[in-house]
């Protein structure tokens, strides 16, 4: 982890951000704090980051719009949303768009630090894999490549982003047994819990629709428990 990470906190509510910027930097994080969506758009810089925190409902663009407009120009940005909404289905919608994670107003001021920490760490794990050299895995006529987060076939590539980078690694360490639900989601997120085991099957779909063009490959639903990946020969 950086010794000071750099954190963009994007949240219209002047308290609110004052709040989450001085929990922060008293954990040594610097804090560059946007009101709105569009000047956090302007704000972000690739690989400058480490990660954002974007509040949910902003006017103008919110929270779920500029996570969009950021993957677009970055697709191995980090977020996490703020938010005080609670609906299971805005959960999940947060979690499709890529969210590392979904933190409900009020919080808990510890429990937004030990979230945010373990992205960070997270992170750090996923650059030291990829400096030990490139981690691949064939799956039928497709091509992964782990530690560029690259899934090709033939001549077509296409960049994931970093949890279904790590959902189709630990199916394809788990070919052809079953890789339980349970187990990923602790492995992904650090922890156990119904919406993040929800979020996995968001991405379990996304990586199907990723494999279709090759018919021998399956990720069959195990019920209740978990899936496999398989090639027929």
């Amino acid at each position: 982890m950086r010794e000071n990470p750099r954190i963009l906190l994007v949240e219209d509510d002047v308290s609110m951000g004052y709040l989450v910027t001085t929990i922060l930097q008293a954990e040594g994080m610097e804090v560059r704090h946007c009101s709105d969506g569009e000047s956090g758009l302007k704000e972000y810089v690739p690989g400058y980051f480490d990660m954002c925190i974007l509040d949910v409902m902003m006017p103008g663009m919110d929270g779920y719009t500029l996570a969009k407009r950021l993957r677009e120009i970055d697709p191995a940005v980090k977020f996490l949303f703020l938010t005080a909404r609670s609906l299971k289905e805005d959960m999940l919608h947060g979690f499709s768009l890529g969210a590392e994670d979904y933190i409900r107003k009020p919080f808990d001021k510890d429990e937004l630090v030990c979230r945010i920490q373990v992205m960070l760490r997270r992170n750090d794990t996923n650059q030291n894999e990829s400096a030990e050299g490139s981690i691949r895995f064939s799956i039928g006529h497709y091509q992964f490549d782990y530690s560029r987060q690259e899934l090709s076939l033939d001549t077509e590539t296409w960049r994931m982003t970093e949890k279904e980078n790590e959902v189709l690694r630990l199916l394809c360490m788990n070919q052809d047994k079953i890789l339980r639900r349970d187990d990923a989601v602790e492995k992904i997120y650090g922890k156990k819990d119904y919406f993040l085991g929800r979020s996995f099957d968001v991405f379990i779909s996304r990586i199907r629709k990723m494999l279709q063009k090759d018919p021998r490959i399956s990720i069959e639903n195990v019920f209740k428990v978990g899936f496999i990946l398989s090639v027929k020969e």
